[in-house]
């Protein structure tokens, strides 16, 4: 046999690279309204033709024209274990070309990187997946337990066409599940040259998008008006956008400082961890974020006329309460803004929060560190929110792990929803590797 007859080999790591590439290609921007978002059908097709060439069926769901998800089901060994759920979204923030330094539709790979909106939120992790389960289905690999692998529209604008709309229309697809693995977790913090941890997500806080409004009389602009609209809702929404809530740690913070403070050989003072949190560097924005309730208003809409003092003003708030707390934190941004104006929910979900225990958790533990001998695998919880929200109302236990290692200088919490948002090639290689081992062991 001529040494060129032989077909060369194609792993995963070699797969994952040009897998994500493709992905960003393709233009899946979600601007949080249909009618102006590209959609993910061209995204959704070409996922379901990845697993469709290895002999993995997939189902295309629509929810609305052009809002697609893809769902397949990879049989276990054995069908008696309950099934473990991979998500990804598919679906990205915009981005502004003449702000960053590739295009971000382009996919490039230069210096290490691969450049590109979703890199990091989330096509690498889609491009893991498909990257492994694609080797498994060449060997002829079977896990150890029915996984079922779903890649999903609108998790960008809360789920409402993707994750939301399959446990509401199509919950025949989530059969036997009861864990999920899903995004934003096992990424590595250096904290020195021998010490990384590596974030895995067993909490995540609750979302709840408030619209503020003030309504008065309204009149003339030229005249004096003591209860003017605009004025009062400012005032409020200034007094809110100032206000530091209480801390209040809930287990999962709790456990993550223990950790750190082991780590960083200090004493962390649970009433105030500002000055621990600040030696964690960049990833501290997100950790601040998640030891008390926060507030961030977005949106201000009053008026018609230049002339004219409307008779009601509005302002959107971006509410992320700690998981279990959303009564107590509505109690206390009442009183920050005071009585005389209405609050509405635009969107509510809860916050979520699981234990750091059991054979799932010790998997992902052993894999980084089978890889990485200076991992230190830790809890935390996530400032933002994810798709598991909606699993979580199923009754799935819910984690993110997307694992990746990071170079210590890369500001990696930046990157989320940022410009030159990107994601290290050796790191996308190392999260095929230890995913790879994660799911054989899960």
């Amino acid at each position: 046999m001529n040494a060129d007859d032989v077909t060369p080999t194609i792993t995963a790591e070699d797969e994952v690279v040009s897998i994500c590439s493709d992905l960003i290609r393709i233009d899946t921007t979600n601007t949080g309204d249909t009618t102006t978002s590209a959609g993910e059908r061209a995204a959704a097709e070409y996922v379901a033709a990845k697993l469709a060439e290895v002999g993995l069926e997939a189902t295309i769901y629509e929810s609305e024209r052009g809002r697609a998800s893809v769902v397949a089901r990879y049989e276990g060994a054995d069908p008696s274990r309950p099934a473990l759920l991979l998500h990804g979204h598919l679906d990205v923030v915009p981005s502004d070309p003449s702000e960053w330094t590739v295009h971000p539709l382009s996919g490039e790979i230069r210096d290490g990187y691969i450049w590109g909106r979703g890199a990091v939120d989330m096509k690498d992790f889609d491009a893991m997946l498909l990257a492994v389960v694609r080797q498994w289905k060449r060997e002829g690999r079977v896990p150890p337990r029915d996984l079922v692998l779903m890649f999903l529209a609108d998790e960008e604008a809360a789920g409402t066409y993707g994750a939301h709309h399959l446990v509401d229309e199509h919950p025949e697809v989530f059969e036997g599940v009861t864990e999920a693995v899903g995004e934003v977790g096992g990424f590595s913090v250096s904290l020195s040259n021998d010490v990384r941890l590596y974030m895995i997500e067993t909490a995540e806080k609750g979302l709840d998008w408030l619209r503020l409004t003030v309504a008065a009389r309204p009149g003339h602009g030229s005249m004096i008006h003591d209860d003017n609209a605009v004025t009062m809702l400012c005032e409020a929404v200034a007094r809110l956008g100032r206000h530091k809530f209480p801390v209040e740690l809930t287990p999962t913070v709790r456990a993550f400082l223990t950790e750190v403070g082991d780590v960083l050989d200090m004493e962390i003072d649970m009433d105030d961890p500002s000055d621990a949190i600040a030696k964690l560097g960049p990833i501290s924005r997100i950790i601040g974020a998640t030891v008390r309730h926060t507030a961030n208003p977005t949106r201000l809409n009053a008026g018609y006329k230049e002339n004219v003092i409307p008779g009601k003003a509005e302002a959107v708030i971006d509410c992320r309460p700690l998981p279990g707390r959303s009564e107590d934190f509505l109690r206390q941004l009442r009183e920050v803004i005071g009585p005389d104006i209405a609050i509405d929910h635009i969107h509510q979900q809860p916050g979520l929060e699981t234990t750091f225990d059991g054979p799932l958790v010790d998997a992902m533990a052993e894999s980084l560190r089978y890889f990485d001998s200076g991992a230190r695998p830790v809890p935390y919880m996530l400032s933002g929110g994810t798709d598991g929200k909606a699993f979580a109302r199923l009754g799935i236990r819910c984690f993110g792990f997307a694992p990746l290692r990071l170079p210590a200088d890369l500001d990696f919490s930046a990157l989320f929803h940022g410009i030159d948002e990107r994601v290290p090639v050796d790191g996308l290689r190392f999260g095929v590797r230890v995913m790879d081992r994660f799911l054989s062991q899960s």
